[in-house]
């Protein structure tokens, strides 16, 4: 009978202690920032330039988290626009991406991984790049100044990477389930939507996670270029074209970018119960 304790504990003691230390390293330098961020969010103005620093704020509190939806003209709005975005490109690689990555995973013709190889090599180039025919191409199209302007591009940059992500997992689902409904009479669209699609769900939760967060990450250069309207600004564009003009309130900007980012925190929150592993397990013997 296998020792199941010894399969668990299969690192010795200071192999474990390497291990939390390396993470603790890790984490130290990903949360720093962040830390540092909040931290600066919470001092008054004339306590962030101070000598000697402290990293500690003396006196802190949340006044700056009041004081920002004042001093930025529109901020409910960014939030929103900054969210409605990325929401709406996420949407729409779903349901690009769903289809096409079964089709490669499934389907046998001609050029498949040509085409997968281009997908990959889209993704080589910086969006930076493309800007000026890009800019063209909206304003051929009529859509500079509109939400499209965001949307279009956004969705043209993820959609190769939600493919290449999609694929690999759909290409580990058994065939014998897709057949098994084949001989019960289900058609390709139903076994797609009944069997497949529900166990995919932890592979598309992860295209839906990492699409909302590049999309919403993004936004700056395109919605700089191609939209000059308040109303449609996200919020890294609004925040630029307020705290940029003058003085910049550092712990106000703080304050709006930890609001700003809200939104995303808790989209990934809600989702992240999905990304569980195992849905197949068993299902095939």
């Amino acid at each position: 009978m296998t020792d199941k304790h010894a399969r668990i504990n299969r690192y010795t003691w200071y192999e474990m202690v390497g291990i939390y230390c390396g993470v603790a390293v890790f984490l130290t330098f990903v949360l720093a920032p962040f830390v540092e961020g909040f931290l600066v969010s919470l001092k008054p103005l004339s306590l962030l330039f101070s000598s000697p620093y402290k990293f500690w704020p003396e006196n802190g509190s949340f006044e700056a988290y009041r004081t920002m939806w004042v001093s930025v003209p529109g901020f409910a709005i960014y939030i929103f626009n900054s969210f409605f975005i990325a929401g709406s490109i996420t949407l729409i690689v779903l349901v690009l991406v769903i289809p096409a990555s079964y089709a490669f995973a499934r389907f046998e013709f001609k050029g498949a991984g040509l085409l997968l190889g281009i997908f990959l090599a889209v993704k080589m180039f910086s969006g930076a790049v493309l800007l000026i025919p890009l800019f063209r191409l909206m304003r051929s199209i009529g859509v500079l100044n509109t939400y499209f302007a965001m949307i279009i591009p956004g969705v043209a940059f993820i959609i190769p990477t939600g493919i290449l992500l999609l694929v690999t997992y759909m290409r580990r689902i058994p065939r014998e389930l897709e057949e098994a409904a084949y001989v019960d009479g289900a058609s390709r669209l139903y076994t797609l939507r009944r069997v497949v699609l529900p166990i995919a769900t932890p592979g598309i939760a992860v295209v839906a996670i990492s699409s909302f967060i590049e999309a919403y990450a993004q936004q700056f250069i395109y919605a700089l270029t191609f939209n000059s309207k308040t109303e449609y600004m996200p919020l890294p564009v609004g925040l630029f074209a307020y705290f940029g003009r003058q003085e910049v309130v550092w712990n106000e900007l703080m304050a709006a970018s930890f609001v700003g980012i809200a939104p995303a925190m808790i989209a990934i929150f809600l989702m992240q119960r999905y990304l569980v592993g195992g849905l197949t397990a068993g299902a095939v013997k």
